[in-house]
C-alpha cells in the first residue's frame, strides 16, 4: 500500500528515509551556524563630505588654486617689506603691535584691491566705459599671450622646447606692419592679408629651427635663442629703411598701419579690446581639435612621447618636427601681428613686441601645455598686467613686483610637490588623477 504522504522530490528517486532526513536537517543547521555573515554595508558619505574630499585632493585644479594663494601671500610679504613707512612700524611692534598689523593690512588690501579694480571691475566707476575698462585692458593683454603660449605648448607636446616664440612674434609683427601700410587694399581684405603676412613671417622663422632639428639634429633651444637675436636686430634695422620709416619722424618708428588693416574694436573706440581675443579663442579650439581629434595630432603626441617608438610605428619624425615648428611659428606670428594691428600700437618701434614671446613660455607652463589651460593662464597673466598698472599708479607698487608675482605663480605651479607638502593634500585616486591629467583643467 502506498504512502499517503509521499515525500516531494524527483520521480526517478526513492523517497528519503527518516534517518536520511534527520542527517540532512543537522547538516543544514550546521551550515547555517558556520556560514559567515554578510558584512553590513557602510553608509554612503554625504554629498557635502564628498565635495570637500574631492576639493582637498591633490588634483590639478586644487594645486593651481593653492599655488595662486601661496603666490599672493608671498607677494603680500614683499609689499610690506618694500614699503618703508609700514616697515618702520615693525621697529616698535612689541610696544604697539596693532600699528604694524593695521599698516600691513592697509597697504596689502589696498594693493590687491587696486589689482582687482584694474583687472576685473571697479565698483566705484561711473559710466559704461569706465566700468568695462578693466576687463577691456585684461582681454587686450590676454590675446597675444594666448597665441605665444599656444605656440610654446604645441611644440612642447611634440617633444620640442620652442624658446623662439619671441623671434617668431617679431617676424610676424614686421611683416604684418609692412603689409598694413604698404598694400593699398579694401578694409576686410587688407586685414586678412596683414594677418596672413604675420602668420607667414612666424612660420618661416619656425621652419628654420624645425628643419635643422629634423635634418641635422641641431638642438632647437640653441637655434631658437640665436634666431631671437637675429629677429630683434632685423627689426631695429628695417625700421630705419626708406619706405618703412615714418618720413615725418627722426626717431626709429615706422609708418602707421592703415585703418583698413586694423582689428576692429569690440566695445567701441574708447575701449581697447579688439577682435584679437576672438581669434585667440578660435585658435585655442583649433589647437585642441588638432591635438585630440586629428591624425597629425596623434602623430605629434606620439613623437613627443617617444620618437624612436613613433619611428618604428611608421611615423615620419622628420616631417612631424618640421610641421610642429611651422605651426608653432605661425601661432607666435599671429600673436606678434596683434601688437601692431590691434590697439596696443599702430607702428613699428624697437620695443613694439614687448616680452610676449618670453611671457608665452610662462603661460604655457602655467597652463600645463593644454590648449584651454593656456588660454586661462593667458587670461590670468593679462589680468596681472592690467591690474599691475593700476597698482603702480594708485598704490605706488612698482610694476616689477607684478612680474615677481608671475614668477612666484610659475614656481609654485612647477613644484606641485611643494604645494602638496605645505597644505598636506591627499593623493588623488588613480582614476580621478588620470582624468585631471587628461583634461588639464
Amino acid at each position: 500500500m502506498s504512502d499517503p504522504y509521499p515525500v516531494s522530490g524527483s520521480p526517478d528517486k526513492e523517497p528519503a528515509t527518516e534517518a536520511e532526513l534527520a542527517t540532512t536537517g543537522k547538516a543544514d543547521r550546521g551550515a547555517t551556524m558556520t556560514a559567515p555573515k554578510r558584512p553590513t554595508p557602510e553608509p554612503r558619505p554625504a554629498l557635502g563630505r564628498l565635495f570637500l574630499d574631492n576639493l582637498w585632493a591633490a588634483n590639478t585644479v586644487t594645486v593651481t588654486v593653492l599655488a595662486l594663494v601661496l603666490a599672493m601671500l608671498v607677494g603680500a610679504v614683499l609689499i610690506i617689506v618694500s614699503d618703508p613707512e609700514v616697515l618702520a612700524t615693525y621697529g616698535y611692534i612689541t610696544a604697539r603691535p596693532a600699528d604694524a598689523l593695521n599698516a600691513s593690512w592697509t597697504v596689502v588690501s589696498e594693493a590687491y584691491a587696486n589689482l582687482f579694480k584694474g583687472a576685473v571691475f571697479d565698483p566705484e566707476a561711473s559710466g559704461f566705459t569706465a566700468a568695462l575698462s578693466p576687463i577691456s585692458e585684461t582681454l587686450t593683454y590676454t590675446a597675444p599671450l594666448a597665441f605665444t603660449g599656444l605656440s610654446v605648448a604645441l611644440a612642447f607636446r611634440g617633444g620640442l622646447f620652442n624658446i623662439g616664440a619671441q623671434g617668431q612674434a617679431t617676424m610676424g609683427v614686421i611683416l604684418a606692419a609692412v603689409a598694413g601700410f604698404a598694400l593699398p587694399l579694401p578694409p576686410v581684405v587688407h586685414l586678412v592679408v596683414a594677418l596672413i603676412a604675420g602668420a607667414v613671417g612666424g612660420a618661416v622663422w619656425g621652419f628654420i629651427p624645425g628643419i635643422l632639428k629634423a635634418r641635422t639634429g641641431a638642438h632647437e633651444v640653441i637655434n631658437t635663442i640665436m634666431l631671437n637675436y637675429v629677429a630683434i636686430y632685423f627689426l631695429s634695422w628695417v625700421i630705419v629703411q626708406n619706405g618703412v620709416q615714418n618720413p615725418g619722424r627722426a626717431d626709429a618708428i615706422s609708418r602707421p598701419v592703415d585703418s583698413s588693416a586694423a582689428l576692429p574694436r569690440l566695445l567701441g573706440d574708447n575701449l581697447r579690446v579688439h577682435a584679437g581675443i576672438l581669434l585667440a579663442v578660435l585658435a585655442t579650439w583649433a589647437i585642441a581639435w588638432l591635438l585630440n581629434r586629428s591624425t597629425l595630432g596623434f602623430e605629434l603626441r606620439a613623437v613627443g612621447a617617444n620618437p624612436d617608438a613613433a619611428r618604428t610605428a611608421g611615423i615620419s619624425v622628420t616631417k612631424t618636427y618640421v610641421l610642429v615648428m611651422v605651426i608653432a611659428g605661425m601661432l607666435a606670428g599671429l600673436g606678434g601681428s596683434q601688437m601692431v594691428l590691434g590697439s596696443t600700437a599702430n607702428a613699428l618701434t624697437p620695443l613694439v613686441i614687448a616680452q610676449i614671446g618670453f611671457d608665452g613660455i610662462l603661460v604655457a607652463l602655467l597652463g600645463r601645455v593644454k590648449p584651454w589651460g593656456v588660454l586661462l593662464a593667458a587670461l590670468l597673466f593679462g589680468a596681472l598686467q592690467a591690474g599691475g598698472n593700476r597698482m603702480q599708479s594708485y598704490s605706488g607698487i612698482s610694476l616689477e613686483l607684478v612680474t615677481v608675482l608671475q614668477a612666484l605663480i610659475v614656481i609654485f605651479i612647477a613644484a606641485p610637490a611643494l604645494v602638496k607638502a605645505i597644505f598636506q593634500l591627499r593623493a588623488a585616486r588613480a582614476a580621478r588623477l588620470q582624468t585631471s591629467l587628461a583634461k588639464g583643467w
